[in-house]
């Protein structure tokens, strides 16, 4: 009953009714349809969690991939490393929710789950991107890039940051350090960041989770203060992130902090200020019980969320590979950009003739 929060919620008897028969779905209020969901995970986490946990370690990238327009899968530009990128803003629950990938994933025998590079404190904040290979293993098709969290007063520099890394790359040990931060001294940052261009592999991010504290922002708006929603709403639909994933997955942490029906409505608000689905595009994980352990034991349903958005994450990943691209690619694109170098110098051409005509008609 602890885990099944959801349960204890004032409408959860009329979900009960219609556990079993199946009603047109578009008639199902927003709220029926997340308790429906809820007893979905809570339905096929058990069994669920072990079959997700072999598809994801056998996973090599590419292997969702459908064959369309008969284009082999030996023409697709598939990198050999699927890249999972993790933003949010500061102390949304990122790092909790890598150290959970580990244990729910990772783990091996006594293996103890990756802690964060700096430390396990309360008051710990990533100063860098830091890869991890959740599964232990160098024949995964998968990685998880952790950044540092952004700043809700500072929007416009964190969507360039996020742009940048969008279409540069990421690379293990990057720097994420901005204006005010003095964690570390000047030493420390050329000693971790020396070499680290050459040192480590830059990878094309192929997907992005969006983190995001839901008791922070309930009890913010709750209180008046829309700034963490609107911020929020704003990085998930920044243009160079839907670009790169139609889909964009949000995970909800902390949610344990509410009470049942604050946390439903708080989940159900989120959903609707982002205008995406309640059932598919959102999870609510908890990383740490109350106690301070991670809930894969404790939480079965929060485990087995975790491996589904990551199974989803692979799954987009790799129906979104584009065609390598060939000599004949190459020669149109320099073909298009020539001309449109021509119309452009012919459109200014004809522009510079029409303004020396209209001169000479007024002289005469």
């Amino acid at each position: 009953m602890v885990n099944c929060w959801w349960r204890s919620a004032a409408k959860f008897e009329d979900c009960v009714k219609l556990k079993f028969d199946l009603p047109n779905i578009s008639i199902l209020t927003p709220r029926l349809k997340m308790l429906r969901e809820m007893e979905r995970l809570a339905l096929v986490a058990p069994e669920g969690l072990n079959e997700f946990r072999h598809k994801l370690l056998v996973y090599s990238s590419g292997d969702f991939w459908v064959p369309i327009g008969g284009i082999r899968k030996e023409e697709m530009d598939i990198p050999p490393t699927i890249t999972i990128l993790l933003v949010g803003f500061a102390g949304s629950g990122k790092s909790s929710l890598v150290n959970l990938m580990y244990s729910v994933l990772g783990r091996s025998g006594l293996i103890p789950f990756a802690q964060t590079s700096l430390g396990s404190s309360s008051n710990y904040t990533t100063m860098f991107m830091e890869e991890h290979n959740v599964m232990r293993s160098t024949k995964s098709g998968f990685c998880v890039y952790d950044s540092k969290g952004f700043d809700y007063d500072h929007m416009e520099e964190n969507l360039e940051e996020l742009s940048s890394w969008m279409i540069d790359g990421v690379h293990h040990n990057q720097l994420c350090l901005r204006p005010g931060d003095d964690a570390l001294t000047e030493d420390d940052i050329q000693n971790i960041t020396f070499g680290s261009s050459t040192k480590f592999v830059k990878r094309r991010v192929n997907y992005v989770m969006v983190v995001a504290d839901m008791a922070e922002i309930y009890k913010a708006s709750k209180a008046g203060d829309l700034k963490p929603l609107e911020a929020i709403r704003e990085l998930f639909s920044c243009p160079v992130l839907r670009k790169s994933n139609e889909n964009p997955l949000l995970i909800l942490t902390h949610g344990d902090m509410l009470s049942t029906e604050e946390r439903i409505e708080g989940r159900l608000k989120i959903c609707e200020w982002l205008g995406i689905s309640e059932t598919t595009g959102v999870y609510d994980i908890v990383c740490l019980t109350q106690y301070g352990y991670l809930s894969e034991e404790s939480d079965p349903v929060a485990a087995y969320a975790l491996s589904e958005a990551i199974y989803r994450a692979l799954l987009i990943s790799d129906r979104g590979h584009s065609p390598k691209k060939d000599f004949w690619d190459r020669a149109e694109l320099i073909l298009t950009w020539l001309m449109c170098f021509f119309a452009a110098f012919f459109a200014c051409l004809a522009h510079i003739c029409s303004k020396f005509g209209q001169r000479r008609k007024h002289k005469l």
